[in-house]
């Protein structure tokens, strides 16, 4: 069938528009069954997807136009922005109290309701429940988010036409393998607008590494299993390295005269080393004993200007589930007030944000022409811009703030 509608598709298509003009929705729709056909096949076939299996995906399978960054054929990918409007905000904006309460009290809720479950889970991959929730709760809301997107149509959309084809074609080919191990059927298989699956929120390669069936009904299931959920959520954690037994990290206090340029996964210490630089946890409580001679590194997320963090190898595992020392923070604050009723953090997230991305962009060729090693030339403050900056500001006498602000632009030139 599909093969002789690719013919009669072929002839129309010969009658095309003038090469200046957009091609119509209709036109781009005929090329998306060509492309189905011609190029998506023979790469599901290369990468052992069967025919049957394929064909009943891609059944009636058409376009969703409602989708963001799209690049139909014929047409110019957009314009890249210019690095020039302040599209970094206050970091404080990312923890809305009224939502982390709300997510909190219900996590605490979940947790007695499946505490059977998260023990278990907590003893196969060493993930402590109140993590596992949290992560499940800000990721899908408990798994009560509605996911309104067929998977397929969406990742065949994208793989299609959009700013990341070959990203979307690898998470395509994957979703055609889910279905053809018979963990769900396409029209069941519901995500996100970037085709994310599930209460877990997978990336159907994801799915293929970490989805895990700990409920023994023969099945994966993120959609409707919540101990499915959980466990694959636990397997995602413990494969990515999560160390059993470990807190994630503490919010401090950095004393005056001890520089925040110490920042990163590459500058850990024993905790008793920051410790012995007058680092403490800013409740007062003191370090867990056996965190003491553990590796640990500092985190100042917003320089001076905001909380201060040790945190262990496991906060930079809770960000291979999300690219965010934002997201992880939130994942661990979380996690906090379900497991032991804390709060929101201490230190108060100052006036930062408001900076240009093309000042900071500025700020960051000088600091590599300086000699500097700033991470991503990107015009956003990571955490080796950061560092650079206060080893700068304190090598030219200035009070390390570890963050830039409007007063440095002229100086660091």
């Amino acid at each position: 069938m599909l093969r002789i509608f690719t013919s009669a598709v072929s002839a129309c298509l010969l009658w095309s528009a003038p090469a200046t003009a957009a091609p119509s929705k209709a036109t781009v729709e005929q090329q998306f069954q060509i492309w189905l056909v011609n190029d998506l096949w023979p790469e599901a076939k290369a990468a052992g997807v069967s025919r049957p299996a394929f064909d009943v995906a891609v059944k009636g399978l058409k376009l969703n136009w409602d989708l963001p960054d799209l690049v139909p054929p014929g047409t110019a990918p957009p314009k890249e922005r210019k690095q020039s409007q302040a599209e970094f905000s206050s970091p404080g904006a990312y923890f809305s109290e009224k939502r982390l309460q709300g997510l909190a009290g219900t996590g605490r809720n979940l947790v007695e309701r499946y505490a059977s479950t998260l023990r278990k889970v907590e003893a196969t991959y060493g993930v402590p429940g109140s993590i596992v929730v949290a992560i499940w709760g800000r990721e899908s809301g408990f798994g009560g988010a509605k996911l309104p997107y067929s998977a397929v149509e969406v990742l065949a959309t994208k793989a299609f036409m959009s700013t990341r084809k070959d990203l979307f074609l690898r998470e395509l080919i994957s979703a055609l393998h889910i279905i053809e191990g018979g963990d769900i059927g396409a029209a069941q298989m519901k995500g996100s607008w970037a085709g994310a699956l599930g209460q877990p929120q997978f990336m159907p390669t994801s799915y293929l590494k970490y989805a895990v069936d700990f409920d023994g009904d023969g099945h994966r299931d993120i959609w409707n299993s919540v101990p499915d959920s959980l466990a694959s959520i636990a397997n995602y954690l413990k494969k990515s390295g999560w160390q059993a037994g470990r807190d994630w990290g503490f919010e401090v206090k950095i004393p005056d005269g001890v520089s925040c340029a110490q920042e990163g996964p590459d500058q850990a210490k024993p905790l008793s080393d920051w410790a012995a630089q007058g680092i403490n946890r800013i409740s007062g409580k003191p370090f867990p004993r056996g965190e003491l001679t553990a590796s640990m590194m500092m985190l100042v997320p917003a320089g001076t200007h905001g909380p201060e963090f040790i945190v262990s190898p496991n906060f930079y595992v809770l960000k291979e589930y999300n690219n965010s020392d934002l997201y992880a923070l939130f994942i661990g604050n979380l996690a906090d007030r379900i497991a032991y009723g804390s709060g929101t953090f201490t230190g108060s997230w100052g006036d930062v944000g408001k900076m240009l991305r093309s000042d900071v962009l500025a700020m960051q060729k000088a600091l590599v022409a300086k000699g500097y090693d700033v991470g991503n030339v990107d015009g956003l403050p990571g955490y080796k811009t950061r560092r650079s900056l206060g080893d700068w500001q304190e090598k030219n006498g200035l009070k390390p703030t570890c963050f830039p602000d409007a007063s440095l632009k002229s100086r660091l030139r």
